[in-house]
């Protein structure tokens, strides 16, 4: 039986197959973070490790999938998704709008409400910001709370195959990741 951790190691592992997909971001390539052991089964090809520049890698995100990549944007930490607001309510919520439709960047961007324990890391790294992103994001990026195991691999490929591709922001839950069986302590 899997849990929350096993079913992103599996739909990461399947992502990976698709041949426009790149996994950007930090500790996509070495370890730093738990979401960096979802990527496992991953290929080191399919990975861009970047440095800790939050906003040029929304930026560069939404470039590559003008080029037509699907870059799944990493942030091990939903705090710091915040550094890139700017590229996210600027430019990706409003891209397909001012170009009129011509330009629909499908960027799938990944990140995590950090795990209160076993060690918790600070306000800094754990904070619940999912209302935020929704009101920033309105109708230009879909955002969706994987509180649940049953969740991710639909809302992952509904994000890599939806027909509109429109961006999606996909918040998981570091406290559910060392969960051995599936219990809804977040709803």
């Amino acid at each position: 039986m899997s849990n929350y951790f096993d079913e992103l190691t599996r739909t990461m592992a399947e992502l990976s197959k698709h041949d426009k997909v790149k996994f950007i971001g930090q500790s996509v390539v070495w370890d730093g973070h738990a979401l960096f052991k979802t990527l496992k089964d991953v290929p080191i090809e399919k990975r861009v490790e970047l440095p800790v520049s939050e906003d040029f890698q929304l930026g560069l995100s939404t470039g590559l999938a003008l080029e037509g990549w699907i870059p799944i944007s990493i942030y091990p930490r939903m705090d710091f998704l915040i550094l890139a607001a700017n590229q996210l309510t600027n430019h990706l919520v409003n891209i397909a709008t001012v170009s009129k439709g011509g330009y629909k960047p499908r960027v799938i961007i990944r990140t995590s409400m950090g795990a209160t324990g076993p060690l918790y890391s600070g306000l800094q790294h754990c904070q619940d910001h999912s209302a935020v992103f929704r009101l920033l994001c309105r109708n230009g990026v879909e955002v969706a709370e994987l509180r649940r195991k049953d969740q991710i691999f639909s809302s992952y490929m509904n994000a890599l195959t939806r027909e509109d591709c429109k961006p999606t922001l996909l918040i998981e839950y570091g406290d559910l990741y060392n969960l051995q069986e599936e219990v809804n302590v977040l709803d």
